[in-house]
């Protein structure tokens, strides 16, 4: 049946709360039919931080929303942000704010891609940054990401370095990635970098779910490295997925180099507009007073995590996930079903759960599915019992 109001909301950190999304303009629960599970689009089902809505709430009571003015300590609040979070260190002149993370890394490959030279991506990578190489008239470089026979996806760096040879003067990196759910190591990322500077490329880095590592990691920053590293570096980060506020969207671009951030204001070209008012109500809520509630909210995704993992090695036979060191995205190997369909369709008309199709994603996405597992524990258990059920249905028609 889906989601359904339980009673009064109590608390925005009842996270097994489930509240009806149908009937709000939610496009993640109206994209399907009312009997489907909606397991796909990046937004989570839980109510916002309390401190967002109170901060709303205030400014809708004033009742004037005329042309906003940049808050002058918002810069400040962002600096301080990813200093705590992510061990970075930055100058409040970098940030660059930008309506959403699409626009960002569309606007800076805009910025400073070649037309005419390669776009280096690791597929299979969320599917919008497939289109960017058309859109700026680049070629694509597709490196794709190596599953091993331990289900773990690595980087192919001669690879990397055999697709930046090719004319690439633009590198999109997506750290943690989505969808394979990759939080790439310091090593890892010292080697792209070093690649990059090598081959006198830019890098453009969609960082959005960087607030979502688990097992104790932290977060690192592609141009938090090195400064040669940050001198070529667009950084893309957000609120959005964080704190569950998608719909009011901000992103905030980090360019320590100015003279990259003077490009990058320039592509705007009368196309990219400002951010919204509300847009920065919700950043400087979030930053200031948010942060219990997102410990909170990746420590209970963690927990999911761990029990989807659990349910698909247990009772979900012919499925395999790895383990999500970022996002909170599974990516589910649906290859050894052998189904003559995909298994987004096999799982959305047999089990009326509703995922991601795995080959929207690029090279390697083939025959997998991306499911969200950022929702009520029972909801997830709903989803995966209807999956289960939809599995042994199969074998008993066999």
């Amino acid at each position: 049946m889906g989601m359904v109001i339980t009673g009064m909301i109590q608390s925005d950190k009842d996270f097994d709360q489930l509240i009806e999304r149908r009937g709000t303009d939610s496009i993640k629960w109206n994209l399907f039919d009312p009997d489907v599970i909606a397991m796909w689009v990046a937004d989570m089902d839980f109510r916002s931080p309390q401190a967002i809505i109170d901060a709303l709430q205030r400014r809708v009571e004033h009742g004037v929303f005329g042309y906003p003015q940049e808050p002058q300590q918002l810069r400040d609040v962002v600096v301080d942000w990813v200093s705590r979070r992510y061990n970075w260190k930055v100058s409040p002149d970098a940030l660059v704010f930008l309506p959403n993370v699409a626009v960002g890394f569309n606007l800076a490959v805009q910025a400073v891609g070649r037309p005419g030279t390669g776009l280096l991506y690791q597929p299979p990578i969320y599917f919008p940054i497939l289109d960017v190489p058309q859109h700026a008239g680049m070629e694509a470089r597709p490196s794709e990401l190596i599953r091993t026979e331990g289900g773990h996806y690595e980087i192919d760096f001669d690879d990397v370095e055999r697709a930046a040879s090719d004319n690439c003067s633009t590198f999109i990196l997506c750290n943690p990635h989505n969808p394979v759910g990759r939080a790439f190591t310091r090593d890892e990322l010292e080697k792209l970098g070093q690649i990059c500077l090598r081959h006198n490329m830019f890098i453009c880095s969609d960082e959005i779910h960087a607030d979502f590592v688990y097992d104790g990691r932290d977060h690192i920053p592609i141009a938090s490295i090195d400064p040669e590293i940050a001198a070529r570096t667009i950084t893309l980060i957000a609120p959005n997925k964080s704190f569950n506020v998608a719909g009011i969207s901000c992103a905030i671009a980090v360019v320590p180099n100015p003279d990259l951030r003077a490009r990058l204001e320039g592509a705007r070209r009368g196309l990219v507009p400002h951010v919204g008012i509300m847009s920065y109500v919700i950043t400087e809520a979030a930053y200031t007073q948010g942060e219990e509630w997102l410990d909170d909210v990746v420590a209970y995704l963690q927990e999911n995590r761990d029990y989807l993992r659990q349910f698909v090695a247990d009772q979900l036979p012919g499925v395999r996930m790895d383990l999500v060191d970022g996002t909170y995205l599974a990516w589910l190997d649906c290859r050894k079903l052998g189904l003559k369909e995909t298994p987004h369709e096999f799982f959305l008309r047999e089990a009326r759960v509703g995922m991601n199709d795995g080959a929207r994603f690029g090279p390697g996405g083939e025959g997998f599915v991306r499911l969200n597992f950022a929702t009520p524990r029972s909801n997830l258990t709903e989803a995966l019992q209807r999956m289960r059920r939809a599995l042994l249905a199969r074998e008993d028609n066999h």
